[in-house]
C-alpha cells in the first residue's frame, strides 16, 4: 500500500515517456490474471509515439505527493468527441478513483473544445473495462452505429492482433457543454 494519497493531475513532460510506458506495462500485467498473456507480454508503446502524444498535450498524468507519476490517461480529439485511447492506473494505486479522475480531466479538455462525447474502445467483459465504465456512465455502441472513424479505430486494433470480437465501443456524454 502506497503512504502518498493527494494525487494531483497535469500533462506528461517529455522526460516522463519512459514513466508512461512503464505504467502502462505494470498495468497490463493485471490481465494475465484472467489469462490474457497476450496483453501482457505486450511491449509497452513506442517512446517516438509516447513523445508525439506528450508534445500534442494529449497524455495527462496523475502524481503521487512525491510527484511521481502513477497514472495516465492517453486521449485523442476527434471532430466532436474526445477519444480516450488508453487509461493505465500501477496496481499498487488501484481503486481510488484515479482513472475516474483522469477520464474527468479529459472530459474538461473536451468541453472546453466543445466536444459532446467521450469515446473509447475496450475489452467487454475484463472487469475493471467494459463494466468498470458502464459505472462511470459510459454506454456500448452497437457495431452497425460505428461511423467511419470508429471503424477504422477498429480496423488498427485487428491490425495490432487485438480480437475486436471481445471489445465493444462505449460512449458518454460531455457534462455541462455550453
Amino acid at each position: 500500500m502506497q503512504d502518498s494519497f493527494a494525487i494531483t493531475f497535469r500533462f506528461a513532460r517529455v522526460d516522463e515517456i519512459d514513466v508512461v510506458r512503464a505504467i502502462e506495462y505494470e498495468a497490463a500485467q493485471r490481465f494475465a490474471t484472467i489469462g490474457m498473456t497476450g496483453i501482457a507480454d505486450a511491449q509497452p508503446m513506442n517512446a517516438d509515439f509516447v513523445r508525439r502524444k506528450i508534445e500534442a498535450c494529449e497524455i495527462i498524468v496523475a502524481a503521487n505527493d512525491a510527484a511521481r507519476s502513477v497514472a495516465f490517461v492517453m486521449f485523442a480529439p476527434l471532430v466532436g468527441r474526445f477519444y480516450i485511447e488508453e487509461l493505465d492506473v500501477l496496481t499498487g494505486w488501484a481503486g481510488r478513483r484515479i482513472g475516474a479522475e483522469l477520464i474527468g480531466q479529459v472530459e474538461v479538455l473536451a468541453r472546453q473544445a466543445g466536444a459532446r462525447q467521450l469515446v473509447l474502445s475496450t475489452f467487454r467483459d475484463v472487469p475493471w473495462n467494459a463494466p468498470y465504465y458502464r459505472r462511470l456512465g459510459f454506454s456500448v455502441i452497437a457495431n452497425d452505429r460505428l461511423d467511419a472513424k470508429l471503424r477504422a479505430i477498429r480496423d488498427a486494433h485487428v491490425a495490432r492482433g487485438l480480437d475486436e470480437s471481445k471489445r465493444v465501443f462505449m460512449c458518454r456524454e460531455v457534462v455541462g457543454r455550453a
